[in-house]
């Protein structure tokens, strides 16, 4: 499978194709100017068919006939796969087939491209799309925590508070939280983007920069945190109460439109759901788990999985105009900030037609 990559205006400049080589398929992503090597931290961006026939039922109530449809869905590493496996909600009528990738930016390109019908993201990702006119639509959000969210220094670094970050050399990841946060911190300071130097990298790549020493401070979020805090970095600032906690549900149009195909991203949606009830009872043994996948100390992921929950635990939610004004007000910052060059309107990102089967979910 092949796809044109579409350009993300006033991000990424020129882009290049990154290729996800699975299993069963290839995606090619347009991405950031430098490849990034997945090698063993992540590996190849991994796609996993599961046939879900036997002992298969519908956790949300559907009429129409879901055996020969396959759901094309996104996932991080350690994400939906696992959740939902863990909590005995893998067994569905069709076949689901999860690509991972390390980015909502990725798969958002890839949902443009119609190589995957599904997937999650910040608020951010789509936000750039608008401008490139991607096919994308929204049909849900996660209320989440927002404790894996935060600025890092080495375990030498003398920097004591955020303003010490001035002209130092600061990695990030381009249309994602880690953008937005970063731009928040500076502005609580009297700073902007131009009083650092301020240096866009992949996850994977700037793990490795940090380990290296090549950056004074690391804008992340996610696994990243426990991987370098192995290596004794410390959290400079963290984005907990600058972030909106939302992260939205995004699909393909033309999955929306199939029926049948409809019908399973209702479905999947309410596994998503229930699967999250299960990890917020079951926490200690869903850490296990996670840290086995990315490879990182139990207690490391146990902790901040528990402050997590201790801020709120994760719930699908209907489109909103909550939702949908969070996301706007993301828009608008980054258009102040330069980082976009027109307003954007979110609104018409957000489709919901999936209101009744989330509401109705058992």
């Amino acid at each position: 499978m092949k796809f044109q990559p579409f350009r993300l205006i006033g991000v990424w400049g020129r882009s290049k194709e990154q290729e996800y080589v699975g299993e069963n398929q290839k995606v090619f992503c347009g991405s950031f100017s430098a490849m990034f090597v997945l090698g063993a931290f992540l590996g190849l961006a991994i796609a996993t068919t599961t046939n879900n026939s036997e002992n298969a039922t519908a956790a949300y109530p559907i009429a129409a006939n879901l055996s020969n449809v396959t759901l094309r869905a996104s996932k991080y590493k350690g994400g939906w796969d696992l959740q939902l496996k863990l909590a005995g909600q893998d067994k569905s009528l069709y076949k689901t087939e999860f690509t991972e990738f390390t980015g909502g930016n990725f798969i958002v390109q890839a949902i443009n491209a119609n190589a995957i019908d599904i997937g999650s993201a910040s608020e951010i990702p789509a936000i750039f799309a608008v401008q490139s006119q991607a096919a994308v639509k929204i049909i849900a959000s996660i209320k989440g925590p927002t404790v894996g969210q935060v600025v890092l220094v080495p375990k030498n670094s003398k920097a004591k508070k955020f303003a010490d970050l001035k002209g130092k050399k600061i990695g990030y990841v381009k249309a994602t939280t880690a953008h937005y946060f970063l731009i928040k911190m500076l502005a609580q300071e009297g700073l902007t983007l131009k009083d650092v130097n301020a240096v866009a990298l992949t996850i994977p790549d700037g793990l490795s920069a940090f380990r290296r020493g090549d950056l004074d401070a690391w804008a992340t979020y996610g696994y990243a945190i426990q991987q370098a805090e192995k290596d004794g970095a410390k959290v400079l600032k963290s984005a907990k109460n600058i972030l909106s906690g939302n992260f939205t549900i995004v699909a393909a149009p033309s999955a929306i439109a199939d029926p049948d195909k409809k019908a399973a991203i209702a479905d999947f949606l309410c596994r998503i759901e229930k699967s999250q009830d299960w990890q917020a009872s079951h926490i200690e043994v869903w850490s296990k788990n996670y840290a086995k996948a990315i490879g990182v100390d139990e207690t490391l992921v146990l902790k901040d999985a528990k402050e997590g929950l201790k801020q709120r635990r994760s719930q699908l939610l209907p489109v909103s105009q909550q939702a949908i004004a969070s996301q706007q007000d993301v828009a608008d910052t980054f258009y102040r900030a330069g980082v976009i060059p027109s307003k954007v309107d979110v609104k018409p990102l957000w489709d919901e037609s999936f209101t009744n089967a989330i509401n109705k979910c058992k």
